[in-house]
């Protein structure tokens, strides 16, 4: 099989738990409790994803319990306690819905996780619900076999940089850290070999044991 670089439908979940804009506080809470998740899209007819109800959506209604109406008046988190009133998805939920395509590489995926500050985000086709991909999911890539990695490098690097000595560089991984040793010719391509091996995916780490290699 041809390497790729891996997408987010390669590693998302594809059951998916979602609730209906009509949806209590109080089967949200359940599902979430139910699926251990901390956010739940919410999805109408044809799996349209129209919003996203998380714990952060939740907690004003355990704020409301706390402060008495005039403090709440005073409050200037407005949305936040518009939501401490409210008891639907429909009403609690953040929208539009941050989400994530198929075709999206995972670099993406985690940088846009990592700047807005979610968990998971709802891979979405249109606008039609076909997955959800979390944190965790973005870690699978690090538990590809050892053997499959090298192979990779091998083909992905090796091979497109030193077709003139492919055959005298080793190309080991263990633990997901590439170790690439041998003489090439095309040395001053040694650097752009570490650089592009340490993209692969589930490279971990890499050791670039390669030299110079005397030529004739």
């Amino acid at each position: 099989m041809t390497p790729h670089p891996y997408t987010v439908a390669d590693v998302m979940t594809r059951k998916v738990i979602a609730v209906a804009p009509t949806a209590s506080f109080k089967d949200i809470v359940t599902a979430m409790s139910r699926w251990s998740v901390s956010a739940l899209p919410v999805v109408k007819g044809g799996g349209h994803v129209v919003g996203v109800v998380s714990e952060a959506d939740l907690l004003p209604k355990e704020e409301f319990h706390e402060r008495s109406p005039g403090l709440l008046e005073q409050m200037h988190r407005l949305d936040a306690t518009a939501k401490a009133g409210s008891s639907t998805a429909e009403d609690l939920m953040t929208r539009p819905a941050l989400t994530i395509g198929p075709d999206a590489g995972l670099p993406q995926a985690a940088r846009l996780m990592a700047t807005r500050g979610v968990k998971r985000l709802p891979v979405v086709e249109g606008d039609v619900l076909r997955g959800i991909v979390s944190r965790s999911d973005l870690l699978k890539v690090f538990l590809r076999p050892d053997d499959e990695i090298a192979e990779d490098v091998r083909e992905q690097v090796v091979a497109r940089l030193f077709p003139l000595s492919r055959q005298k560089v080793g190309v080991q991984a263990d633990a997901g850290v590439v170790t690439m040793s041998g003489g090439v010719r095309e040395a001053r391509l040694i650097p752009v070999a570490a650089r592009l091996a340490r993209a692969c995916e589930g490279v971990v780490d890499v050791r670039c044991e390669l030299t110079a290699a005397e030529t004739r």
